[in-house]
């Protein structure tokens, strides 16, 4: 980790967690004391909505393509618009934290969040529905990374494998609160209330983080934002997940569509190149440089490009290939998050005793058994025996997975770059799932009406999984061949002997 367990009591100055001259945050909080459980609330709480919208807005696909009479693009960008903005900002949202504030922008980001989920509510068309997600996305690239920077800046030493444990694990309540309560709302009210259940959660996260959360900042960030790096990131993702949705509605790559995907690529590319050269890049290069940080990333880029589709497909299947109600459905990958919320600290405690290598190669390998299982899921499924083996075996292999995944990538970055870091890997994780929604029907064969068709949506589900479970192989891979046997040994070196 970024820094030594601390016996002594709660306010040790910490080179690593308070960044030196930076007055507001001069202190480090304790994981067990009173101020640092509300520190976890408004943190867990803050990016549980973020994490609550997707989950359910997958539960009311179905309702959503009846109401407003949408087809498998409208559905897929019901959830890649707001997939898209929030991959888009995410970099941003980091930096923003560490140039004026991590509470701050954080709070900006919860505010503005809630505002959209409103108008998401009240959309009378699909086309504004989509647009509505979109500017969700913003709001979610800006509260996402500083929930993450605010934990890493606030808690010290082994505190900082426990509360990241923690903030994966109690994220797993909601987790587990959300299918169960979007499914009811989608099946006895209207699919217009999953966005609404988001304006309460936001005004307790606003009143605790404003009495609880310190603030922090990295006092050296240069004040310049990187608009053209921002620009370029922006429009590369949104023309390749145009083109890959326009590819799966046509059934062929059409020369306009293919004209938009080479244009996405070369934005990408523009972008890595503008980074090089950029005084305040939006990602520092050196970053990269460092193969732990770097092998984290691309694990977390082919592990949760798996994880989007898995409940993508799985969700919509049972729906309306197995015949399962929306509360149901929703119910069916409960016992994934409960399991995440029961393991998730203890993964995290180990992962900085054991290291970080073991759990990160054999965590998306069972995940990828699992998926196989559910690969087998038809009509007139079985929960007992078609689906909740598969995931129960996916719940061990993610909880196995997620806190040192999440804490190695932290580590793996200088200290006073937290939030560029956290940014970096939620981004990495956003922009997967993002092209895994966009790509994977395309692959499985899904067609312009696949997902309300039983039929096609079967065979299109079995193709999917297999698909999946080899992303989360590869993942395992990764981890095994980039990620160092030991905790201390993922620290980048300067601020492995700053201690």
């Amino acid at each position: 980790m970024t820094g030594r367990a601390d016996d002594s009591g709660p306010t040790r100055p910490d080179p690593g967690a308070a960044p030196r001259g930076d007055p507001s945050a001069s202190t480090v909080v304790e994981y067990r004391s009173a101020r640092g459980r509300w520190v976890l609330v408004a943190t867990v709480l803050g990016s549980a909505i973020a994490f609550i919208d997707a989950t359910v807005v997958t539960i009311a696909l179905p309702r959503i393509a009846d109401e407003l009479d949408a087809t498998t693009a409208d559905l897929q960008w019901t959830v890649n618009g707001y997939a898209l903005t929030l991959a888009a900002f995410l970099l941003l949202g980091g930096s923003l934290g560490d140039r004026f504030g991590r509470r701050r922008v954080f709070l900006v980001g919860v505010v503005w969040f809630a505002v959209a989920s409103l108008a998401c509510a009240l959309a009378p068309t699909v086309g504004l529905l989509v647009a509505a997600r979109a500017l969700q996305g913003v709001g979610g690239a800006l509260l996402t990374p500083g929930s993450l920077a605010i934990i890493q800046s606030t808690f010290a030493g082994e505190d900082r494998g426990r509360a990241i444990g923690a903030w994966s694990g109690l994220g797993g309540i909601a987790g587990a609160v959300a299918p169960f309560l979007g499914g009811w709302i989608v099946e006895v009210t209207s699919w217009r209330w999953v966005f609404g259940i988001n304006l309460p959660i936001a005004a307790v996260v606003v009143v605790v983080a404003l009495k609880a959360v310190p603030e922090t900042l990295d006092p050296g960030a240069v004040r310049r934002l990187d608009v053209a790096g921002t620009a370029l990131a922006a429009l590369g993702l949104a023309a390749l997940t145009w083109a890959f949705t326009a590819w799966t509605e046509d059934g062929a790559l059409r020369p306009a569509v293919a004209a938009v995907l080479a244009a996405g690529v070369l934005a990408l590319v523009a972008f890595v190149v503008v980074e090089s050269r950029a005084a305040a890049p939006l990602v520092p290069p050196r970053l990269f440089r460092w193969r732990p940080f770097a092998g984290t990333n691309a694990a977390t880029l082919v592990v949760y490009a798996a994880l989007s589709g898995v409940f993508f497909f799985l969700v919509v299947t049972l729906q309306v290939v197995s015949g399962y109600s929306p509360l149901a459905a929703g119910l069916a990958p409960v016992p994934v998050t409960l399991l995440l919320l029961l393991l998730s600290s203890t993964s995290g405690a180990l992962g900085v005793r054991l290291g970080p290598r073991l759990p990160m190669t054999v965590g998306p390998i069972v995940c990828a058994g699992a998926t196989v299982l559910l690969a087998g899921i038809g009509p007139s499924a079985a929960y007992l025996t078609d689906v909740l083996p598969g995931v129960l075996l996916f719940g061990l292999g993610l909880a196995a997975v997620v806190a040192p995944l999440t804490t190695t990538a932290l580590a793996s970055a200088p200290d006073h770059l937290a939030g560029v870091a956290s940014g970096v890997n939620n981004a990495v994780a956003r922009v997967a799932g993002l092209l895994g929604i966009a790509v994977l029907p395309l692959v499985a064969g899904v067609g312009s009406a696949g997902l309300t068709d039983p039929g096609t949506l079967a065979d299109a589900h079995r193709v999917a999984m297999l698909v999946c479970a080899g992303l989360l192989a590869v993942g395992g891979a990764v981890s095994w061949f980039t990620v160092p046997s030991s905790a201390d040994a993922v620290r980048p070196p300067a601020d492995r002997h700053a201690d």
